[in-house]
């Protein structure tokens, strides 16, 4: 809007204010009035031209200036009136800018305020409204019946902004939603069944109706995990657990004793009910049941039973308080116990004769009888009183081997005993005029007794009856399998000769959801980074999966819908567009930024427990960039795993360092080595002309000094470790010739020590002996030619600088 203009009189001539010009709406160039601009335009985008004059023709500039405290999203070429954006846009933040904008011609200055509307661009998902999504239906709902409304916002506006609903395929599911509402209903058809499934999860997807975004257009959308529980209704009988049942009653029992234990469980075990037992048929009136325990017992003495045999039906029904389940859904079992009457092998066989039970018979008969003939004069009858394999026993002779022979061997129940002739050489008056035998049974009466023992570690919790072999836990026995799931103890089998044997029993005590998992503390301090999680972390004390498995979810959030979960982990994260403290700020609108919220963690166990805790974050934001503060801050719970890393880092660098100083210490060793003597009195072949080092005119007074100079492998010692020969001293004005490329000046000094050490080498025994001879005074002589020989050379060295 153009404010006006004033009017100004200086000297004599007007001075008029300059003004923009008004395009209208839709126009670019003008004074940024009625212009709008999306929310998706690139930072940099030149976007406006600021446009105007001045009456007098003078030139202007344009200006650009925001209100105190907010951003300054634009940015103008004072000279051109060019418009950049230099700030990103966000229409769910800010929808509208509010800009003064300036012209003038160096002495008149116009302002105005023009707001600037920012367009929608479909840039944001659909959000989930009131996470996490738990609900509890009860298994009796009927198909088609709604159970529960999800909700997602888009704040994106248009088409952009409109949610639909769908659920992620699943060949299981039994649920549908409604496309527009959210409402969660149960398929046509199915019906929920605690027994079966108690849970279900089902995948909710929301997205939004799409739209344009940097030019191309896009539909976004989120997910969300709905958990459905299912409330066990009363609609299930009771059932027998274990199956067929088999009970034993042995000839000792009294009026009484325990047979067999029925076990039932009401098929409502979400909400189970009390059960009731009862004998239906087969008792004959001599079997009882407990009807709370299930205990069948016996109610007269075994003798007195007609049957081996019985065959008892037992009926279990739940509370009779099951409103019109006992006529609509039967609710109750029915179960046959066999019992068995069983003979104890108590009775030994017993030998009779022809006056009652008789323990010694005797005969009288002549010597040397025929082989196979039948002692007769008493009559000896045998019996056991057991039944069935009891009763079976076995008899032999003990005495005189192979005399006489016992038939029959094998006797079940009662048999006549005859005593046979074997051997007729062992019936000798002679050798003996009486002969003794003892017929028995080896496997009756104590011998055929078993007696049950148990020992070794962890079989003090136990306990087996030393007849029936029936392992019990004592009185005093509390299982736990979190202290302890297994255990393992040794049974010995043992009759009353001192015969055993042993068997290995191997206990696993099955763990059972008892313990709810459990936080450190109700109340969590955590410090969050922006861009990295913070660990809340429950332990359940349950031995077994799932009932030690955690899951974990937000119960409850201030600000709601900023965080988010990981519910394997529990590590807690801002949600994604949470990316600045500058963002956190304008969500709380206080520079604090201190949020709370409930963490809940529910085990996987059935029935499922779950605790909660309070966890209250503050939000900061790290000084550190780059990747090593990426690895700090998600390291920073781990100090181990960062310590391990910089032990790792430094051991490379130390590696390094070992291989390059050793290298390094190769080379030069390599490089350093003195070469043998060997090399330097190496003879020249016969076709090459050698070379001779000529000293200039010097004379010497002692014989010995002209070896060493007219030493053939003096330039090579010389050059001790150079490659090439030291180049002769010039004897004109002249320059000698230049080098070779190799040369090494460091290497001329070095010469001297070996032109004496290849005198040595070279000379005669007779040099020998006169060097010895001479003593001091050729050492001297040596001395002072080195002496003048360095002198030299250093003067002819000169020449070549």
């Amino acid at each position: 809007s153009f404010l006006g203009k004033r009017a100004i009189s200086v000297k004599g001539q007007s001075d008029y204010a300059p003004y923009f010009y008004d395009n209208g709406p839709g126009s670019k160039n003008g004074n940024m009035a009625l212009f709008s601009i999306s929310e998706d335009t690139a930072v940099g985008t030149h976007v406006y031209v600021l446009n105007g004059t001045d009456p007098e023709g003078d030139p202007v500039r344009y200006g650009l200036m925001f209100e105190k405290g907010s951003k300054e999203y634009f940015r103008v070429d004072s000279k051109s009136g060019n418009v950049n954006l230099v700030q990103e846009l966000d229409r769910e933040i800010q929808d509208e800018i509010s800009v003064l904008v300036s012209i003038t011609d160096g002495r008149n200055k116009v302002v105005e305020t023009v707001r600037v509307l920012v367009t929608d661009a479909n840039d944001e998902a659909p959000k989930f409204q009131n996470l996490p999504f738990i609900v509890d239906v009860s298994e009796d709902a009927a198909a088609e019946s709604s159970i529960y409304r999800v909700q997602a916002v888009d704040k994106d506006m248009g088409s952009g902004g409109s949610v639909s609903y769908i659920l992620q395929p699943s060949p299981f599911s039994k649920f549908t939603i409604d496309g527009h509402s959210g409402i969660l209903r149960i398929k046509p058809g199915e019906t929920l069944d605690y027994e079966t499934t108690p849970t279900h999860f089902v995948t909710v997807v929301a997205k939004d109706g799409g739209g344009k975004y940097k030019g191309r257009h896009q539909v976004l959308s989120s997910t969300a995990t709905i958990t459905i529980n299912v409330i066990d209704a009363q609609d299930m009988p009771p059932s027998f657990i274990g199956t067929p049942y088999f009970g034993y009653i042995y000839e000792v029992s009294v009026p009484g004793s325990e047979i067999f234990t029925v076990l039932a469980r009401d098929g409502d075990q979400g909400n189970p009910n009390p059960i009731f037992y009862s004998i239906l048929d087969g008792s004959d009136g001599v079997f009882d049941i407990n009807g709370t325990s299930g205990c069948i017992t016996v109610t007269t003495y075994p003798t007195l039973l007609r049957k081996e045999l019985y065959e008892i039906k037992v009926k279990v029904k739940t509370n009779a308080s099951e409103i019109g389940l006992n006529d609509q859904l039967q609710a109750y079992a029915v179960t046959t116990v066999t019992v068995r009457v069983v003979d104890l092998n108590n009775h030994p066989p017993t030998f009779y004769g022809e006056n009652g039970p008789q323990n010694k018979f005797e005969v009288t008969m002549r010597e040397h009888p025929p082989a196979g003939e039948i002692l007769r004069g008493f009559k000896i009858t045998v019996n056991d009183s057991d039944q069935g394999a009891n009763a079976k026993f076995k008899l032999r002779l003990v005495g005189p081997s192979r005399v006489l022979r016992v038939v029959p061997q094998t006797v079940l129940n009662e048999a006549q005993v005859t005593i046979i002739v074997e051997d007729a050489a062992g019936i000798d008056y002679e050798k003996g005029p009486t002969l003794s035998f003892k017929a028995n049974d080896p496997d009756s009466g104590p011998w055929g007794e078993v007696k049950y023992t148990i020992y070794g570690s962890g079989s003090d919790l136990f306990h087996i009856h030393s007849s029936s072999g029936l392992i019990t836990t004592q009185p005093w026995t509390s299982l736990d399998a979190e202290v302890r799931s297994k255990y393992n103890f040794y049974i010995k089998a043992e009759d009353s000769e001192g015969k055993y044997s042993l068997a290995e029993v191997f206990i696993t005590v099955l763990d059972m959801n008892d313990h709810p998992p459990e936080f450190n503390e109700d109340l969590l301090e955590k410090t969050m980074i922006i861009g990295a999680p913070v660990k809340v972390e429950a332990v359940d004390e349950d031995a077994e999966s799932p009932n030690n498995v955690i899951e974990y979810s937000i119960m409850t959030a201030d600000p709601d819908n900023a965080f988010e979960i990981n519910t394997d982990t529990g590590e807690i994260m801002l949600k994604p567009f949470i990316k600045s403290m500058e963002i956190v700020q304008n969500i709380t609108k206080e520079k604090e930024c201190r949020w709370s919220l409930v963490v809940q963690a529910r085990d996987r166990g059935s029935p499922s427990f779950s605790t909660t805790a309070v966890v209250n974050i503050d939000i900061t934001e790290t000084p550190l960039k780059g990747p090593m503060a990426a690895f700090l801050l998600r390291s920073r719970d781990n100090p181990m795993k960062a310590l391990g890393m910089v032990i790792g880092i430094i051991s490379v660098l130390v590696g390094v360092t070992v291989f390059i100083s050793t290298a390094i210490y190769m080379r030069n060793a390599k490089s350093n080595r003195i070469a043998p003597v060997r090399r330097i009195i190496k003879r020249r072949p016969k076709d090459q002309q050698p070379w001779t080092f000529r000293m200039p005119i010097i004379k010497f007074s002692n014989p010995a000094d002209k070896f060493l100079i007219d030493n053939p492998e003096l330039g090579l010692q010389q050059s001790s470790g150079s490659p090439w020969p030291k180049p002769p001293p010039p004897s004109a004005p002249c320059l000698p010739p230049p080098p070779p490329s190799n040369t090494r000046v460091s290497e001329w000094q070095r010469a001297v020590p070996t032109i004496s050490g290849a005198l040595v080498s070279r000379g005669s025994k007779k040099a020998k002996s006169s060097r010895r001879k001479e003593g001091n005074i050729s050492s001297a002589l040596v001395s002072e030619l080195k002496l003048k020989l360095e002198q030299k050379i250093n003067e002819n060295n000169q020449g070549y600088y």
